[in-house]
This record gives C-alpha cells, sequence and structure tokens, in this order.
C-alpha cells in the first residue's frame, strides 16, 4: 500500500468537471441511438401493385392486442378449444401459422409492422402511441376506405399518417382502460357493438350503403380486452382467457354479419392476428417467446384451405401441444402480414413494406402468385436504390463502398429475366428469382443503413478511452503529490495547434459529405479529450516513473484485482447471481482483514446483512405472484425500527433533537402505517374487481409528494438524517410493492448502515485517522481542507464497493436492462387507467429509490472517512466508464433479437447509470446536508 498526499486544490474546478462530464457523457449515450436506433425510412418511392384482378373486395383485420399463440390455439383440460370458432377456421375452412414480432414487443411497433410492413426503430416508442415521429405508408393509406374501430392509444397514428379522408376512426374513451376496472372484456364488447351498430346504420344510409360496398375496403378491430386483461390478472388467468372465448364468439357474430350483409359474395378476407404476446407476469416489450410468438389465422377470399399434412419440421414442441400435427402450419414475420393483405384487396404494397409475401396463404392462380412477387420484390428494390443514392451522393466517391452483391448491372439483369419468365409462363421461376432478388435488396438496404456504422463507433471509442484516460490522469494530478516535472508551456502550443488542424480537417470532411449535425459532435469530441491527455504528458511521465519503483508481481496484481472486480460487475448484468458471490465474498472482508478482532459486533452485523442481501439476486426476477403479506411484513419491521429508535432520540433531545424533530418521526411512522392500509386495501379492492378506492388514490400521491421534502425537515446528525431518508422513502417505496422486494430497500440499507461503521474501523486500522464518534457527525459541518486526508489504494476499494452496490440496487430485485422485468401491478396504488408516461415515471421512481438510499450512505462514508465528497466520486467514474466501454465493444446487431436488445439495453444502461450517478450525487448532497426549518427559516449549511 502506498498513499497519495491529497492536494489543497482537490476540489477548485471539480463543479466545472462533474458538468463537463455530464455533457460528455450525455453525448456517449446519444451516439448509440444515432448508430443503432436510427429510422429505416426512405421516401421518394412510387407505388407497385399487382395488375391481375385481386381476388377480395374487403378485408377484415381482427388484432388481439396482447394475444399469445400459446393461448389461443392450445387445449383446455377437457380436451375442448379456447377459442371454438377459430379452431373450427383452421381445421375446415383457413390456414394458420405463428407471426414472428420483433422487439420491441409493444403496441405500437407491432402495429406499425402489421399494416405498414416495416420494423419501426426503437426511439418511437419513446415517442407516444398516438402521434407518428417519422411518416410512413401503411396498407389503410392505400385502401379505397378503412374504418377501424377500438383504442384511442392506436388507431389515430394511422388516420394522422394517411393521405386524404378516407380512414374513419371510433374510439372508445381512455378512461376505459382500465386495470382495476371490474369487467375489461367491455374493451372488446364494445367493438363489437359498434361495428354491428354501424352495419345496421349503413342498411338505411344510401352514402354509407355505397361507401361500404366499394373494392378495396378495409374494416380494422383493435381489441384490446385481452392485452388489459393479461397485465392485471396475468396470462394463465380466468378473466385472460374467459376474454380469449369472447374475442371467439365475437369474430364469429362479425364474420356472420358481414356474410350477410354482403350476401355472401365471397369476396371477403377474414385476418386475425395480435401485435405482441406477453408473459406469464403480464408485462411485455422485449424477446422472449411468449411475446414474440403470436397467432395467425387467415379465411376467405383469395386465402387457402386447411392443408393436410403427415408431418411437419418444427423445433418446437407446439404441434403436439396443440393437437394441429395433421394441420399445415405457416409461420411469417410480423411484417409479412401487410403486403398479404395489400395483395389481396389489390392495393399497392405499403411503400417502406419490407415483408416478403407469404405465398403459402395465397389461394389463386400461379400466374397471380408471380405477379404479387414481382411486385414485391420491385417495391423492396425501389427502397435499396433510393436508400443507396442518398447514401453515394453523401459521401466522397472514392471513399464510397457499393454493396458490390446487388450491382445496377445485375438489378436489371434480374428484372429482365423475371419479367421474360412471366411473358413465358415460367411463374416458378419467376417466384424463385424474386425471393432472391428480395433477399439480396434487403441485405442491401441493411448494409446502407448501417453504413456509418463503424466509423461512428471509432469516433465514440477514442472518445471513450480518452476521457476514462483523462479522469485517471485528473485523479492523479489533483489529488496527489506526483506531480514533479514543470508543464512545457511551448510544447502546449505546439499540441494545440496539431490538435486544431485535425479538428478542421474532420470538421471539412464532414461538411463536404453533407452528415447530420450530430456526427460532428462525435466525431470532433475525441479532439480536446485526447488534447487534454496530450497536455499531462508531465504526469504520464511521472506515473510511469512511480510505477517503475514497484515489484512488478505487486502493479500486476493490483491491475488483476481491479480488473476482476470490473468483469465481475460487467458478467453481473448477464447472470444476477454473480452479485451473490460478490457479497458472499464482501461479507469474509473482516475475516481477511483482521477487522474482526478491531469491531466484533459491526463486523458479525456486516457478514450477517452481506449473506441476507445476497439471497435478493437468487430470487426469480419476474413471474412472481403478488404477496401483500410480505409488504405488510416489510411495513411494519420498519416501524419496529422506528419505534425502537424513539427512546435513543428523546434522552437526546437536549443535546440533539428537538420536540418537532420527534413529530417529524412520528409523521412519517404514521405515512408507513397509511401506505401498510393503502396496499392491502388496494389489492383487496382490486381482487374483489371494485376498482381503485379514490382515497387510497389521494393519500398515495400525498405520500410520493412528500417524501423527498420531509427528509429535509429532519436534523442532519449523520443517522438520523439517514434514518429519516430511509423512512420516508420507504413508505413510497411499500406503495410500489407487490412482494418480497419490499424487503430490498430495508436489507439494502442495514447494510449500508454497517458499511459505514465498518469503513470508520477500516479508517482506524490502518492507522489514517482517529475514531471519531458516529453520533455526533453531522453532514453539514464544513470541514477544512486541511483536515482531508491523503487518499490511499483502500479508496479504490471503497469506490467499488459503492458501484457494486448500485449495480445490486439495480439487479437486486428486477432487471431495469428489460422492459418486461416489472409487474405493472406495482403502481395500481397510484393508477389502474393505462397511462404508458406516468406508469413508466413510478416504475423508473420505484428503482431509483434504492439508489438514493446507496448514494446517501456513500455521502455519510465520506464524511466518516474524512474525504472531500468528490474525490471517490472521481474513482467511481473511471470504474464506471471502464464498464460502459466494455458494453460499447459488446454491442451487436446480429443474433436473434433477444440478444441484440439485450446487448445495446445493457450499454444504454451502464451509460444512464453513469450520467445518473454524477446527477443522484447532487440529489445526495441535498438530502443529507441541507434542512429546512419548520418555522419558515432555511438554513444552508456549507459542504
Amino acid at each position: 500500500m502506498f498513499d497519495f498526499p491529497l492536494r489543497a486544490t482537490a476540489t477548485m474546478n471539480l463543479h466545472l468537471f462533474i458538468v463537463t462530464g455530464l455533457l460528455v457523457h450525455c453525448v456517449f449515450l446519444a451516439s448509440i441511438f444515432d448508430i443503432y436506433f436510427t429510422s429505416p425510412l426512405v421516401h421518394g418511392m412510387t407505388p407497385h401493385y399487382n395488375p391481375l384482378p385481386p381476388p377480395a373486395k374487403r378485408l377484415v383485420l381482427f388484432v388481439a392486442d396482447g394475444l399469445r399463440a400459446d393461448s389461443l390455439y392450445e387445449i383446455e383440460e377437457d380436451g375442448s378449444p379456447r377459442a371454438p370458432y377459430l379452431r373450427n377456421i383452421i381445421e375446415d375452412k383457413g390456414c394458420w401459422g405463428i407471426s414472428h414480432t420483433r422487439v420491441p414487443t409493444e403496441s405500437r411497433p407491432g402495429h406499425v409492422a402489421l399494416i405498414a410492413g416495416f420494423y419501426e426503430d426503437v426511439s418511437a416508442v419513446a415517442k407516444g402511441w398516438k402521434e407518428n415521429p417519422v411518416e410512413f405508408d401503411s396498407v389503410f393509406n392505400e385502401s379505397k376506405y378503412t374504418w377501424s374501430w377500438g383504442s384511442p392509444d392506436i388507431l389515430p397514428m394511422f388516420a394522422k399518417g394517411a393521405s386524404g379522408d378516407h380512414v374513419y376512426t371510433y374510439c372508445y374513451t381512455a378512461e376505459k382502460e382500465d386495470f382495476g376496472a371490474e369487467d375489461a372484456t367491455v374493451l372488446d364488447t364494445w367493438v363489437f357493438d359498434n361495428v354491428k351498430n354501424f352495419f345496421h346504420a349503413a342498411r338505411s344510409n344510401q352514402t354509407m350503403f355505397s361507401k361500404v360496398n366499394e373494392e378495396k375496403v378495409i374494416l380494422f378491430l383493435h381489441l384490446l380486452g385481452i392485452d388489459t386483461n393479461g397485465h392485471a390478472h396475468r396470462p394463465n388467468s380466468r378473466e385472460y382467457k374467459d376474454n380469449i372465448r369472447k374475442v371467439d364468439e365475437g369474430i364469429k357474430e362479425i364474420v356472420s354479419l358481414l356474410e350477410d350483409f354482403y350476401g355472401n359474395d365471397g369476396k371477403t378476407a377474414f385476418i386475425v392476428t395480435s401485435d405482441h404476446g406477453m408473459t406469464d407476469w403480464g408485462s411485455h416489450g422485449a424477446g422472449h417467446p411468449s411475446e414474440t410468438l403470436t397467432p395467425l389465422i387467415a379465411w376467405g377470399a383469395g386465402l387457402n384451405y386447411p392443408q393436410s399434412v403427415t408431418s411437419q419440421a418444427f423445433e418446437d414442441n407446439f404441434l403436439k401441444e396443440w393437437k394441429l400435427e395433421n394441420r399445415k402450419r405457416v409461420d411469417v414475420n410480423q411484417a409479412d402480414i401487410a403486403p398479404l393483405m395489400a395483395s389481396l384487396i389489390g392495393v399497392p404494397f405499403p411503400l417502406n413494406s419490407v415483408g416478403i409475401l407469404p405465398l403459402e396463404y395465397l389461394n389463386n392462380s400461379v400466374h397471380f402468385k408471380a405477379e404479387s412477387m414481382f411486385t414485391n420484390a420491385v417495391q423492396i428494390l425501389e427502397q435499396f436504390k433510393v436508400k443507396m443514392t442518398q447514401k453515394k451522393e453523401s459521401t466522397l466517391s472514392f471513399l464510397f463502398t457499393p454493396f458490390k452483391l446487388l450491382s445496377d448491372s445485375e438489378q436489371i439483369d434480374i428484372l429482365r429475366k423475371a419479367r421474360s419468365y412471366i411473358q413465358q409462363g415460367k411463374y416458378n421461376d419467376v417466384i424463385s428469382l424474386c425471393k432472391t432478388l428480395i433477399i439480396l435488396a434487403l441485405e442491401g438496404l441493411t448494409y446502407y443503413h448501417t453504413y456509418d456504422r463503424l466509423f461512428l463507433g471509432i469516433s465514440i471509442a477514442m472518445g471513450f478511452v480518452g476521457w476514462t484516460s483523462y479522469v485517471i490522469l485528473v485523479i492523479i494530478k489533483t489529488h496527489t503529490n506526483l506531480m514533479r516535472t514543470v508543464q512545457n508551456n511551448k510544447a502546449s502550443s505546439v499540441f494545440a495547434y496539431g490538435f486544431s488542424a485535425v479538428g478542421i480537417f474532420i470538421a471539412f470532411f464532414l461538411l463536404i459529405q453533407a452528415y447530420p449535425w450530430t456526427y460532428y459532435i462525435y466525431c470532433l469530441l475525441p479532439v480536446p479529450v485526447w488534447y487534454a491527455v496530450v497536455r499531462e504528458f508531465p504526469v504520464i511521465q511521472d506515473l510511469a516513473t512511480l510505477l517503475l519503483t514497484f515489484p512488478l508481481h505487486q502493479s500486476i496484481g493490483f491491475l488483476f484485482v481491479c480488473a476482476l472486480g470490473i468483469e465481475i460487475l460487467v458478467f453481473s448484468f448477464f447472470y444476477r447471481s454473480t452479485l451473490t458471490v460478490g457479497l458472499i465474498i464482501f461479507a469474509g472482508w473482516p475475516v481477511i482483514t483482521q477487522l474482526w478482532a478491531q469491531a466484533k459486533i459491526t463486523a458479525v452485523s456486516w457478514t450477517l446483512l452481506c449473506w441476507l442481501l445476497a439471497m435478493f439476486p437468487l430470487m426469480p426476477v419476474v413471474g412472481r405472484e403478488p404477496n401483500i403479506s410480505l409488504v405488510t411484513a416489510a411495513g411494519l419491521l420498519i416501524l419496529l425500527i422506528s419505534v425502537s429508535s424513539l427512546p435513543s432520540l428523546w434522552k437526546s433531545k437536549n443535546k440533539n433533537v428537538h420536540h418537532k424533530d420527534l413529530a417529524i418521526l412520528l409523521f412519517q411512522m404514521l405515512s408507513i402505517a397509511l401506505s401498510i392500509y393503502v396496499v392491502n386495501t388496494t389489492h383487496s379492492s382490486l381482487q374483489h374487481k371494485q376498482g381503485l378506492p379514490v382515497i387510497n388514490q389521494i393519500i398515495s400521491w400525498t405520500i410520493l409528494a412528500s417524501s423527498l421534502v420531509v427528509p429535509l425537515l429532519s436534523p442532519t446528525f449523520l443517522f438520523q438524517r439517514l434514518l429519516s431518508i430511509l423512512l420516508s422513502l420507504m413508505s413510497t417505496y411499500l406503495l410500489l410493492s407487490t412482494g418480497y422486494e419490499a424487503l430490498f430497500p430495508l436489507v439494502l440499507t442495514g447494510l449500508m448502515f454497517a458499511w459505514i461503521n465498518m469503513e470508520q474501523e477500516a479508517l482506524q486500522y490502518y492507522g489514517l485517522s482517529l475514531k471519531p464518534k458516529l453520533a455526533i457527525l453531522n453532514f453539514s459541518y464544513s470541514t477544512d481542507i486541511t483536515q482531508f486526508r491523503q487518499l490511499h489504494l483502500d479508496d479504490t476499494r471503497r469506490s467499488f464497493f459503492f458501484v457494486f452496490f448500485i449495480v445490486t440496487a439495480f439487479f437486486g430485485t428486477g432487471n431495469i436492462a428489460s422492459v418486461n422485468s416489472f409487474d405493472p401491478a406495482s403502481v395500481y396504488c397510484f393508477l389502474t387507467v393505462f397511462s404508458p408516461f406516468m406508469m413508466g415515471g413510478l416504475l423508473v421512481l420505484k428503482v431509483i429509490i434504492p439508489f438514493v438510499l446507496v448514494s446517501c450512505a456513500f455521502e455519510a462514508v465520506q464524511v466518516t472517512t474524512q474525504l472531500s465528497s468528490k474525490s471517490l466520486f472521481l474513482i467511481v467514474l473511471v470504474i464506471s466508464d471502464i464498464m460502459a466501454l466494455h458494453f460499447f465493444f459488446l454491442v451487436k446487431d446480429y443474433g436473434s433479437w433477444l440478444d441484440i436488445g439485450t446487448s445495446i439495453s445493457h450499454f444504454v444502461l451502464v451509460m444512464s447509470f453513469t450520467i445518473f450517478m454524477m446527477l443522484l450525487n447532487g440529489l445526495a448532497q441535498l438530502l443529507t446536508t441541507k434542512r429546512i426549518e419548520l418555522w419558515g427559516v432555511t438554513k444552508y449549511h456549507a459542504t
């Protein structure tokens, strides 16, 4: 071990440094959206459609929101089908299969894939369900008329994006989308009833009658009840399964109504499918098979009849489970349904569609199929040509690398051959050739869509490495006496001119290629960062000289331990049980360092709490059933802790505590008691399908609003303030809990209290300080800079502990990297009416609360170890940045959608985590050091 004396100027420019770091990390985070989440859309294509007459005059699209494939197809325990009418369609009238969706498995991207035929970029989810962040074409837009009934979250976006005034929407109010409603099937019966009323009215309205009898008409029925019941009760519930039966009956009635209305003219095509599935625990958004496998059933005009088969080659065992081994199953990608619908009613394929027409669903001549595939190929090829032209025009000719597998001559040759084969009647050859062209065009689209990915990736990686290197140098320069070499101003000027020239060259290079303005930020950011690194070359020299004075095995050992620690943190993102291993190792810390001999009770407390916390990552992340008893137990336990603290506070009231401080504590205890009451009564009310009581909702929002203010009224003495923060945040956390996770903040906070005591013992063990009494330590007391001790290598461990505990707060009871890891029931004390952003905000708050507890404990550690408030944080920044760089290199765009989504979300998560820690550092200081006087006088204490 060796000491680094702390300089008197340690905190002079650190606030500016933190702000700069925040901006830099925002750039790093934003870059991933330009690299991986850009919109795939291009504009400037012309519509194409099959010149042959279509088989159907109209198409009826039923989308059962949130319907899993297995939930529809599986057989009941008594051997009867869950959806008898649709089962009869599969066996006697139509064709069926599985529609494979892509991540994110949310309603908006799912419907866009179904109706527009392309996979919307992930960022569109964050831009809302009701507006179009980008203009896109759809089957509805190309139709003569489209009538749609259903949710106000889905229907308007297709009407808003349509040209002209031919897409009509009929929506119920948003308040009907209530997860706590007595019966969510009313959402679907509303749709069925309104369709019936519409056609009943059309019989007596000549204008409407003529419109609905036109060709190229689409009827869209969006059925949200199954999704709502799935969220509220889970897919294995009676409510979810009963809703499927209701939908089956409703579809049967609508089909009968339409056949009667149109006189059984045989010109109606029917398609039943879903936008996404749902996990067993009632959520969706990620790539689990229960979310990505949705049903597809099609029958009517132009669609195939059931085909009997003796065997089918599928890796899954669904056919046997569903007793459908003898009916041919035809799987498609979700985007393939859009060209299928367009082909059936003879409208142009959506301009941005990347779907491949599933010919096995069509019941038509081979000539019709060949013409349809040719149209499909030309439509996708046009996107490829527009994309290539755009990229070619924005790239210097000598740097442009075209997609070699589909050159201009190759395109012309394939199209000429295909048209020739059609004229010769070689329709099967046309189909084969067009499929090849489509596959090549799609590969080319991906090639040009990701054309700048390597270029941007290198720029971001250089910025990352440069920034991390600079932070390390700042730590060494600002917090040590290592700096001996005098700065050479002349050399610094030369570097400045050199890096300025490089920056000008890069800017000019980007300018002449007309790159977006964001590219300038990503590519120019490494220039000033590396200039700052190079300016500290004397520090690098002195560091190298110092390292050479130590034995090689000691330096290598230290670096190995640091690398191993960071890899454990990285590994925990993939396997939560890694955190359990880490906590068990932490439990042995007092034994390894002999601290147990110095403070036995503290060491035993630390060890027991480490073991207790180690249990949480082993518990199921998701799929757990609500257990309100555990939430109640957590509330009662925190009340018991509060009551046990009252005598000690009362005895010390003449010294540190006033009557009003005790009143604040009693108020917080009342909030905890109210939270227990609200959780239990809300759960009971929802179980009896009586909805969310208004008084419970008012109490919940009041407790939430007060939770961040009340701690500021309590004394700033270390343990009193930490206890106050725990009580306030726990009252909110209980309202957001449904099971064992309510116990997690309690155990985590207990370990944090033990950590604070252990760090004080460790400080004394290494002879760095006298042991002040923790009871008299005050967050708000200004520490003289001369009292700051020297940095020690042990401070690296303290920083690592903090990062480890933050990661444990992330993954202790859930996985924020996956949208589907949260139980929607967590927010039912606050609201049950569907509101994605409000619900998402409450879930994020639930995740943040353990972070705040860890951050406040870290502030206490810095106070007890006599370090400046930013010293350890800089080491934390280095650790988190190395993790972020690691995940940046792990990001990929190949493999399964689950793998791709996970790799990207991990990087976004750790980058958000780094940015968030910077903000959290300020929040923790506010919560621990500031106090609002009850009688209107606010005191501000220097830190």
